[in-house]
């Protein structure tokens, strides 16, 4: 059994020195609390870090269900997993919505990422901007499964012209990190840009958003 000095311990150590110098094993060992049978909390976290290969991209689109393939997670403890994450998810999309002004493609991403990066099934979002190019509000249009969803374009334009939007921003994620858009994902696009022309709203881009890359209609020319 190894033997562990108490001021090395998770808490210890915290305290000690602060949560930044905690290992990804360490904050899971504090957040499962306590192990089972002859498996510690330090041996569930282990093998929860194992389970997703060190990536916390791929740890950060665990839900409930994930969590408890995993003996000696129940659903207590996986519930204070996913919302331990979900904390995480929401400091980013406030820490993003203070990026006053959208330049390009990248500064959209940081904006848009957090929202989109690490779901599981595709979703479609359209991020309403000012005149001053600054993002006033991020709404979903549609849910669909993991290979697609579908976008009614006229709720989408109700929703831009009731709050006086200048331009906007479409986006939507693939879940299976593949970045290239599909035929209905340019067709779509097109509709939109054609319907925006009737109501002076610009189209400034869509992005297709994966765990840690995206795809920007832009970018590539195909706003055209």
């Amino acid at each position: 059994m190894k033997m562990v000095k108490k001021e090395d311990l998770p808490r210890e150590k915290l305290a000690r020195l602060g949560a930044a110098e905690l290992t990804l094993v360490e904050i899971l060992t504090l957040l499962i609390s306590s192990g089972f049978a002859n498996h510690s909390a330090e041996d569930l976290a282990n093998k929860l870090v194992q389970s997703v290969s060190g990536d916390l991209s791929v740890l950060a689109r665990y839900n409930l269900f994930d969590f408890k393939k995993l003996p000696g997670i129940g659903t207590a403890k996986a519930a204070l997993l996913v919302a331990s994450l979900e904390l995480g998810r929401r400091r980013q999309i406030y820490e993003s919505s203070s990026k006053f002004v959208v330049r390009n493609s990248v500064d959209a991403y940081e904006v848009i990422k957090p929202y989109l990066a690490d779901l599981i099934r595709e979703e479609f979002w359209v991020f309403h901007l000012n005149r001053a190019s600054s993002v006033v509000l991020a709404e979903k249009l549609s849910i669909g499964g993991v290979s697609g969803t579908t976008v009614d374009i006229r709720l989408l334009f109700k929703s831009a012209l009731e709050r006086l939007t200048s331009s906007i921003i479409l986006a939507h994620n693939h879940p299976s990190d593949q970045m290239w858009p599909s035929s209905s994902d340019i067709e779509l696009t097109k509709q939109v840009m054609e319907a925006g022309r009737l109501f002076d709203i610009d189209v400034v881009d869509h992005l297709i958003v994966g765990a840690s890359t995206f795809y920007s209609f832009a970018d590539n020319g195909k706003l055209n």
